[in-house]
């Protein structure tokens, strides 16, 4: 009897410990190639969890890291155009400013920054803006991907897009 009740009270930490390991917010790395470049995005992917993200949780109008934890970073090997805008290979961080029906795209020099608490205009490389649109279903997890056409963004009921071509 002993034996059982330890058991499952190890059973049940064990249980307890991994579920407190996994983090809120896990680590995502999307690679890609765009018209020719290799991109690589590393962010953390934080969940609705239901709260209401977008306006709320993500403020409309003010600097976000584009995920959760570090500031997003997006590394290309080759020279691009976002939206038709020149940047050169390298390694930069991406951060947003949502709107309700357009985004601000900004690509920043590489600072390994926490959050965007220090966040500086003047380390901004680019800057371009985009259309928002509705997603086709609720995406309770912040998802960043690639395809033929560029980096795509969403969450909640929110995407993003922005274009990327070979320079």
């Amino acid at each position: 009897m002993k034996k059982t009740i330890y058991s499952i009270l190890v059973l049940m930490l064990a249980t307890f410990l991994s579920v407190m390991a996994q983090p809120a917010s896990p680590k995502e790395t999307v690679k890609g190639t765009i018209d020719g470049a290799t991109v690589e995005i590393i962010y953390s992917a934080p969940s609705a969890k239901g709260r209401k993200v977008m306006g709320s949780l993500v403020p409309y109008g003010e600097v976000w890291r584009t995920g959760a934890n570090k500031a997003t970073s997006i590394e290309f090997d080759k020279n691009v155009k976002i939206e038709g805008k020149d940047l050169p290979k390298g390694k930069y961080e991406l951060f947003t400013i949502p709107g309700e029906s357009e985004w601000v795209i900004i690509i920043q020099k590489f600072a390994n920054q926490s959050g965007a608490f220090d966040y500086k205009e003047s380390n901004d490389v680019l800057r371009v803006t985009v259309k928002a649109g509705k997603t086709p279903a609720m995406v309770e997890t912040f998802k960043i991907s690639t395809d033929k056409n560029g980096v795509n963004l969403q969450w909640e009921n929110t995407s993003a897009s922005f274009k990327v071509k070979g320079a």
